[in-house]
């Protein structure tokens, strides 16, 4: 059987270890990827030290099943990148970055000691010829036939929402800060568009840099990630994957009801903190929030450690058997709030950032309407308030399930020919439980996608384990088909 994989980030290197794992007998995989940074994706590339993880070991495992995986990686490097406040080493990106390297390497190592041939080609996939077995056409004019081909292409480029490309001293795309920061100068005025875990990276590594200038962080909301509190592993024995399968096959769906009851029995009296958490973060000073949670990192209370571990370990799943109605509430009514408790910034990012905020230098300005490029810099219009910018960084994320550019081509191709459909929230239409491409419903066992080009996923991009799990499942539908 020969595989090829398109894309050479997390995904990737998920699917090759599940691969690795549960192969019995000989195959081959070709790996097509013109990037020099092979494994790591757009998040985990070389940048800079102040550029972090932002989340505990026990849920950063590329191997499904095994949540230590990552953690015994780490063994030796604990007290290097310990955040004495978690009490819990956070490395940066880029050494992340290298635990997915050699994730991978042990993946294709332990594939060719079971006799399968491995490859990777630094070129782009620009197309794919859906026949008896696919033909993937690269930029460089060559044709490489496979029985299986899997898209795991990564997320696209974030969105202008205010028309800025061009405008001198805009930055469109954030990353790697190691170079976009060279433009901006001390005493400069920043405006950040957004105030997520991207902003956070932005201000942090501007404060690393010894920034002078004045920082604003804009925004419609205001709402600033939650803070992460010292992990406890919770056992839990109500909201699990199967007790909500049970229940969607039992009533014909899942609702936000039978969450709720689920949460309701897993937390008993905590989730009255929860509920708490949940109805302020929109409305409480962001500030206060902040020098509140902080406070709150070594609390008893498990309810937001157990939203928290649920959410990346259950949330795709459970997203796939939400009704839709209930979906569209959580989407269009609660997005911010989920992704501050769900995403929280790691403390030391947490306790930079109120240092910033308290000596006025960081700002975090709701209720932005309108950001306008002039000569010599920016003007920012907010409900009640007119500013002036230097340079303004965008950090809205990319849209989940979005087509990369580098991408567009291949994706072209597929639709035009047939082989692939758009899912109406992004991405591409799969069966949920393989990762086969679907059309009109029916499932392609030679085509897959994994990681956010698979569409029917949450409204946030998907975290690690969320990106095991649907590479291990894709792993185990391959290897029966």
């Amino acid at each position: 059987m020969e595989i090829g994989i398109i894309g050479a980030g997390a995904s990737t290197v998920a699917l090759l270890d599940a691969l690795a794992t549960l192969a019995e007998g000989p195959g081959a995989v070709t790996v097509f990827e013109p990037s020099p940074h092979l494994w790591r994706g757009r998040a985990f590339g070389p940048d800079l030290e102040s550029v972090l993880v932002n989340v505990p070991p026990m849920i950063s495992s590329a191997r499904h099943g095994d949540p230590a995986h990552y953690a015994r990686w780490l063994a030796g490097r604990e007290a290097t990148h310990l955040d004495r406040r978690f009490g819990v080493p956070i490395v940066p990106r880029g050494v992340y970055g290298g635990y997915l390297e050699q994730t991978a390497e042990s993946a294709l190592a332990r594939l060719r000691e079971l006799g399968w041939r491995t490859d990777v080609v630094d070129e782009r996939v620009t197309g794919v010829s859906p026949s008896d077995r696919p033909a993937l056409l690269t930029g460089a004019g060559r044709r490489h036939t496979v029985d299986i081909a899997v898209l795991a292409v990564g997320s696209g480029a974030p969105q202008d929402h205010y028309g800025l490309s061009g405008s001198p001293g805009f930055i469109r795309d954030p990353y790697p800060l190691s170079s976009t920061l060279d433009d901006v100068a001390p005493e400069q005025d920043v405006a950040i568009v957004g105030s997520g875990l991207t902003a956070v990276d932005i201000v942090v590594s501007l404060a690393a840099r010894g920034h002078a200038g004045r920082i604003s962080l804009l925004s419609r909301g205001g709402v600033l990630p939650a803070v992460w509190q010292r992990p406890v592993k919770a056992e839990l024995k109500h909201l699990t994957a199967g007790r909500l399968t049970a229940l969607a096959r039992e009533h014909g769906e899942l609702t936000l009801g039978h969450v709720r009851s689920l949460l309701d029995a897993e937390l008993g009296q905590d989730m009255g903190e929860l509920a708490e958490e949940v109805r302020a973060t929109p409305s409480e000073d962001p500030v206060e929030r902040l020098r509140r949670q902080l406070s709150l990192i070594d609390s008893p209370n498990m309810s937001r450690r157990v939203l928290q571990q649920a959410m990346h370990t259950l949330g795709r799943s459970a997203w796939r058997l939400l009704r839709e109605a209930d979906q569209d509430v959580l989407r269009d009514e609660h997005f911010r709030t989920i992704a501050s408790l769900s995403y929280p910034m790691v403390p030391g990012n947490a306790a930079t950032m109120l240092e910033l905020l308290d000596a006025g230098q960081l700002a975090v300005v709701p209720g932005v309407r309108k950001i306008e490029a002039g000569e010599g810099g920016f003007r920012v219009f907010a409900d009640g308030d007119v500013r002036g910018a230097d340079v303004v960084i965008n950090a809205v994320n990319p849209p989940p399930h979005s087509i990369p550019e580098s991408t567009s081509a291949l994706v072209s191709s597929m639709l035009a020919g047939g082989a692939a459909e758009l899912h109406a929230d992004g991405g591409l239409n799969v069966e949920p439980a393989t990762g086969r491409l679907t059309v009109s419903g029916q499932a392609d066992p030679q085509l897959y996608a994994v990681g956010d080009l698979a569409g029917g996923g949450m409204f946030i991009t998907t975290s690690i384990p969320g990106l095991a799990a649907c590479a291990e499942a894709a792993a185990r539908a391959i290897l029966a088909g």
